[in-house]
């Protein structure tokens, strides 16, 4: 075997040539292959387009090899009975297996056409209503919404919807969902709601500033109750009242499911609690909900319910409806090309998405990237697609650290945050997704040490570049934004030279979730750094603490390090 294996190699030595031809033989045949067995597996979608100019959404390009993944994943995912429909459903009828096989791909009418009979058979289950007019100012279904351009179907807009109590969900330009208690617009042509799911294509979800909506038909009145409502807590009458608070009832047996009911109902954001007497209205500069008072204040029994609070005449008892505030969720490009490159600097597992998230809302314009991550395209930052130089964004999102990179900048907000606990997040995006977690194996593994070990000293190198070679930053750590969020995105805004009013901004704070807000549910129930790991990482938050005080600056807070 040896002697054989000696051979070939001497021959290939002398025939360079035809070693490198018989190795892109190998290489085109082991392609082929490949290619044969992705086609032969590809799951069979009714409807779905096969050549590449039918399977461009509109304005997105051709994704090539990204359209076939995505049609592998549909195929692990999708159930062999066909569709799984929620309990929320009235119906337990089955839907046929092989729906809508033989369906044509004519164009934008018959597609209409092709969704309404895929409606008609789920009539029982959500009712499809019309094809609806939308206004990005002015939205027709008020509550919550999410944007996914990759996964939307019609099943998991419904479903979202329903599962928070909604009455009515709608479909628009083939990836953003809305939810709402009433359709507050006009109808459209049937035919203006033409685009396909983005994760589904046989079926429409609405089109341009169009929406496809589906009555929910719940399967218990119960689901409707909003026991997911925010308390917001216990706050003084504010003056003017009737201005601050413009929608009320008396409501002789007061609970606090019926008031929040009834904001619900009238589309407000804020019910309010006022003894028998139940008022609506949005966080404002006559009610900002930035004072509050001693609970005690509020703690007068419901005349409905024993064991509740209704708060009286002079201090109401305020919590947060389902009802989404759309004051300040329009976004869109800069009109013009910005001037300067502001970034957003942070290190991983900062809090930079969800600064940027707080941004956007704040500013009405779109941050962008200095990398692409697709999976934030898909829920809603547009202008990670842009070239970070494009000047279309109002600010730009990076983990850099080098000269070189820092000083392409003319300024930057830097936002730091306890390295505890940036690392833990990052650790956490790194091998559970934006919003996902690690698994129990990674913490106890050998990834976990080596992780902080490379991170760790990155986390004070980041800052100390940035102090040292950014030409104007604002730094903004990650805790006060929490604790003083309407502050702290006053000083943000200001940098990017962008006018945004107090409503604008009181809007922002009871948005200031968004979508990428890890669950607290899973906390960890050990402390994963070793007394070894807390030694270095105390001494680089040391560092970081001496050099923002160096430049006048009040140093890191003090939950980061015993004092």
């Amino acid at each position: 075997m040896a002697k054989l294996l000696l051979k070939l190699q001497r021959y290939f030595r002398r025939r360079p040539v035809r070693f490198f031809t018989l190795l892109a033989l190998y290489l085109a045949a082991g392609s082929l292959v490949f290619l044969h067995s992705g086609f032969s597996g590809e799951p069979t979608v009714p409807g779905s387009p096969r050549s590449p100019a039918a399977a461009e959404g509109p304005g997105l390009p051709y994704l090539g090899v990204m359209q076939l993944s995505r049609g592998f994943k549909a195929a692990a995912t999708m159930p062999a009975g066909g569709r799984r429909h929620g309990p929320w459903f009235k119906s337990t009828s089955k839907e046929p297996a092989d729906r809508g096989k033989s369906r044509d791909n004519g164009g934008a009418r018959s597609r209409a056409l092709r969704g309404r009979s895929g409606r008609e058979k789920e009539e029982d289950r959500a009712r499809y209503i019309g094809c609806y007019e939308d206004n990005t100012r002015q939205r027709t279904l008020r509550g919550m919404s999410f944007f996914d351009y990759k996964k939307m179907t019609v099943f998991r807009c419904q479903d979202n919807c329903a599962e928070r109590g909604y009455l009515y969900a709608g479909l628009e330009f083939g990836a953003e969902c809305y939810c709402g208690h009433k359709i507050q617009a006009s109808n459209a042509s049937e035919s203006e709601c033409n685009m396909e799911c983005k994760g589904e294509r046989s079926n429409t979800c609405g089109g341009i500033n169009r929406l496809s909506i589906y009555r929910l038909e719940l399967a218990q009145e119960s689901a409707r109750r909003y026991g997911s409502a925010i308390f917001r807590g216990c706050f003084r009458r504010p003056e003017n009242v009737s201005i601050a608070l413009p929608a009320s009832q008396l409501m002789l047996n007061m609970s606090v499911d019926k008031c929040v009911d009834f904001c619900t109902e009238k589309e407000f954001p804020l019910a309010a609690l006022a003894g028998t007497t139940c008022r609506c209205g949005f966080p404002s500069t006559l009610f900002p909900l930035h004072e509050r008072e001693d609970e005690q204040l509020c703690a007068h029994k419901c005349a409905a319910e024993e064991f509740e609070s209704c708060g009286s005449a002079e201090f109401l008892l305020v919590y947060q409806t389902q009802v989404q505030d759309n004051r300040c969720m329009d976004r869109r490009f800069l009109p013009s090309r910005a001037k300067q490159l502001v970034a957003l600097a942070s290190f991983p597992g900062a809090g930079n998405t969800w600064a940027r998230h707080l941004i956007e809302l704040a500013t009405g314009f779109y941050t962008g990237s200095y990398y692409f991550d697709g999976s934030l395209y898909n829920k809603g930052f547009k202008g990670e697609r842009d070239h970070w130089r494009s000047g279309r964004t109002i600010c730009i999102k990076t983990h850099e650290s080098g000269q070189k990179e820092i000083e392409s900048f003319d300024s930057a907000i830097l936002l730091i945050r306890n390295p505890y606990k940036a690392l833990m997040a990052e650790f956490n995006r790194k091998y559970g997704g934006h919003i996902g977690f690690a698994a129990h194996a990674h913490w106890k593994g050998k990834e976990w040490p080596e992780f902080v070990a490379n991170y760790a000293p990155w986390w004070a190198t980041h800052t100390l570049d940035w102090l040292r070679y950014g030409k104007k930053v604002l730094v903004v750590h990650f805790e006060d934004l929490k604790r003083d969020l309407f502050v702290q995105l006053q000083r943000m805004v200001a940098l990017l030279g962008v006018t945004a009013c107090e409503d604008r901004l009181l809007c922002v704070e009871g948005q200031k979730d968004g979508n990428f807000k890890r669950s607290g549910l899973r906390k960890l129930e050990y402390d994963p750094y070793t007394p070894e790991m807390r030694k270095v990482i105390s001494g680089y938050i040391r560092t970081v603490d001496a050099a923002l005080k160096l430049r006048n600056l009040s140093g890191v807070p003090e939950d980061y390090l015993p004092r």
